[in-house]
């Protein structure tokens, strides 16, 4: 086949990276559906969960398992449990959070305030972090924390809005066997992935609660072989039933390991309406003081070397995607999102919101946006006016991508406080 464009050539790897995998969880299926966003999205993955950095991998894969657990999302706890141990993670910290080191439990105030009222975010939990005695944090080492906090925090939303329970797995018509997972593309890897795990079967009543037997990754498929094969190989029927002991011992425990509940603190902490808090000391955070472009991807990118310029391809590539929203349509999604999270531009004119989000499809952004692990199916209906249904990927995208920005503004403010106080 003659490849002529770069999308092309993107299409074709992505589409030997699904047909490798053998079967597809509607997460990544769907994220797919858009090749050079997908690309993009797995390079980040990649490049903060595999690189070069400051944190070890055990850290990072915890870390992700934090953030994942304030939305309550086991899909992404799971998986991130998974790959803490195959990276040589203690397992006695998925006992749960007080099971980790100080210095992680020490990160899970920033990682509440960041998941639900960004706005709180201060210079002061940037000191204490980095001013903690023999367990603080280097600032290299935070601001990578930071992104990783950020990048799981809206990947839930993605997640949640997906409705991964609602779409089977791709099977490949390649005859390749299933029981492989996405654990390799939850580092962002775009070859074949290791054959770890299966993709989540979901309970589609109750997404609120979810646990260890809900919105679930299994860990570990190991199919036993047929005891005439295994005796003509030679092998012991003892030692064939002490392995498959072994083996459901090992995956219940990582079952339940993986509860979302075990690695949060105050739970009923959650997302308060902006415009109705109560705190005045508060302000609207104006991007005019502090936006991306001019101050958050400098820093960024000189504090965590390049992946400044890695996420602003992903904030470009999603207002780029193709599709039959307006440009107009996206900035209003955009700017909404920002605006409930207490962001504003002073030149958008935010009576465009009302004109082009109606009031369903303003409810669901929300929902997805704040509280995702909340959102029920009969929020998200379908058609929405003036969207086609092929297109509500793209708004989980949007929103998804919104989210990360807006988290990240907030924390990069509170670290560039911190540097020139």
């Amino acid at each position: 086949m003659k490849v002529n464009t770069e999308k092309e050539r993107t299409s074709l790897r992505l589409m030997a990276f699904l047909a490798n995998s053998g079967r597809v969880d509607a997460v990544y299926q769907q994220m797919a559906s858009y090749p050079q966003y997908f690309e993009s999205f797995l390079h980040v993955q990649h490049y903060i969960l595999q690189m070069d950095g400051p944190l070890p991998l055990q850290y990072r894969h915890y870390i992700a398992m934090m953030a994942a657990a304030r939305h309550h999302c086991g899909y992404l706890v799971s998986l991130h449990s998974a790959q803490f141990l195959k990276v040589g993670g203690d397992p006695q910290w998925l006992k749960g959070l007080d099971s980790a080191p100080l210095r992680l439990q020490h990160l899970d105030q920033l990682n509440k305030v960041l998941a639900h009222q960004p706005w709180l975010t201060a210079r002061s939990h940037i000191q204490a972090l980095l001013k903690m005695g023999e367990q603080c944090w280097s600032l290299a080492e935070l601001v990578q924390a930071v992104v990783l906090l950020a990048h799981c925090h809206s990947l839930s939303s993605f997640v949640f809005g997906s409705g991964p329970d609602s779409d089977p797995p791709l099977r490949a018509s390649n005859g390749t066997p299933p029981g492989y997972s996405l654990s390799d593309a939850a580092n962002g890897n775009v070859s074949a992935p290791t054959p770890v795990a299966t993709p989540p079967e979901h309970n589609t009543r109750r997404r609120r609660s979810l646990g260890s037997d809900c919105d679930m990754v299994r860990l570990k498929e190991r199919g036993s072989k047929p005891q005439e094969e295994r005796e003509s190989r030679g092998e012991s029927l003892i030692h064939t039933q002490t392995l498959q002991h072994t083996d459901e011992e090992d995956e219940e425990e990582m079952m339940s390991s993986a509860d979302p509940t075990r690695f949060i603190t105050d739970p009923e902490f959650g997302y308060q309406e902006f415009a109705r808090r109560e705190e005045d000391r508060f302000q609207v955070f104006w991007v005019q003081d502090y936006s991306w472009d001019d101050h958050g991807f400098s820093l960024v990118n000189r504090l965590y070397s390049d992946i400044g310029h890695k996420l602003d391809e992903r904030f470009r590539r999603v207002m780029d995607l193709p599709s039959s929203h307006s440009p107009d349509l996206k900035r209003a999604i955009w700017n909404y999102i920002h605006c409930m999270l207490g962001i504003r531009c002073d030149d958008y004119n935010y009576g465009e919101i009302n004109k082009w989000l109606v009031k369903d499809l303003k409810l669901y952004i929300k929902s997805v946006a704040c509280y995702p692990d909340a959102t029920k199916p009969h929020r998200c209906p379908l058609p929405w006016s003036p969207l086609q249904p092929s297109d509500t990927i793209h708004v989980n995208l949007l929103i998804m991508e919104a989210r990360l920005q807006a988290e990240l503004l907030y924390a990069l403010r509170a670290i560039t406080q911190y540097m020139i106080a």
